[in-house]
């Protein structure tokens, strides 16, 4: 089944003493284009939220993933007073009073407004814990994307589908009417190159004139071509049972598709024929643009 580049997944849960959300959204890319955007005590995670994602199947695409961590309160950690700094920030405070003879006391709220005074020292971080609380929602947030790829890659795919049957239906009709168009050439051909040699005085073997009517009438043939478009519409539905990422495979066969609806048009002089050929190509431009959407 065809897979969309363009999706988004999100989770929210609590961990232990944790608010974790996890955004995750993409669009077009020819690439593997990650940006990840978390808070700074999740950095060392970042290269393994990335395997994380294409271990998931994620090949293309433009990812961005959005990590938003919020903390309860909790006792963790410890406050350590700078009793150097403190020392000296006083003994500034009261060079100040003296200095300039101002009223008041010198009060541990005024002191304290210091925050250079203060450290706080929390324990260091268990990065496997981390990294084990952050997939417990990750994981989801990765499910979530990637089901609204496939969803969107659903559709994508019944209407890519809905358009290759307009163009087979299309072809047949081209196959049909190339065999009247053919012989008529044939035919056509045939008189003029008689009235051509009866203009010049000339006398061409009868089987000579014939072979090169043939001759000339079989390049304008496109059995091939067909045949090869049928081949394609195959190789089409073969790529939309696929698990695997195929959206460089479509647009390498769309354009084989197009060279051989171009072949045609330049062979058949039939303006029926050339009619469709028209029909044909502005369908395979509408796949081509929806093809680049396919993972």
């Amino acid at each position: 089944m065809l897979k969309s580049m363009t999706a988004f997944g999100r989770e929210r849960a609590y961990v232990g003493a944790k608010d974790i959300t996890v955004e995750i959204k993409s669009v077009n890319n020819r690439y593997f284009d990650c940006q990840i955007k978390l808070p700074h005590i999740y950095s060392p995670l970042e290269q393994r939220i990335k395997q994380r994602l294409q271990s998931a199947g994620i090949s293309r695409g433009k990812i961005d993933v959005g990590i938003y961590v919020e903390l309860e309160q909790t006792d963790d950690g410890e406050i350590i007073i700078n009793e150097g700094y403190a020392e000296k920030y006083i003994a500034a405070l009261r060079a100040l009073k003296e200095k300039f003879s101002l009223d008041g006391e010198i009060t541990v709220m005024q002191v304290a407004h210091d925050k250079e005074i203060f450290t706080v020292r929390k324990p260091e971080a268990d990065m496997e814990k981390e990294w084990q609380e952050l997939c417990s929602v990750l994981d989801v947030a990765i499910e979530r994307f990637l089901e609204a790829r496939r969803s969107e890659g659903q559709r994508i795919q019944n209407d890519l589908c809905d358009k290759v049957e307009h163009i087979r239906a299309v072809v047949d009709d081209i196959e049909r009417r190339s065999g009247d168009d053919i012989g008529g050439y044939k035919k056509r051909l045939e008189e003029k190159l008689r009235a051509a040699l009866a203009d010049n005085n000339i006398t061409m073997d009868e089987n000579r004139i014939l072979t090169e009517c043939a001759i000339y009438a079989d390049r304008a043939a496109i059995d091939e071509e067909i045949v090869r478009l049928k081949s394609h519409f195959c190789a089409f539905y073969g790529y939309t049972e696929s698990d695997e990422p195929v959206g460089r495979s479509l647009d390498f066969l769309i354009q084989e598709m197009n060279r051989e609806v171009n072949t045609i048009g330049s062979k058949c002089a039939n303006s029926g024929i050339a009619h469709l050929v028209v029909e044909c190509k502005t369908e395979m431009e509408k796949i081509r643009e929806q093809i680049q959407n396919i993972e």
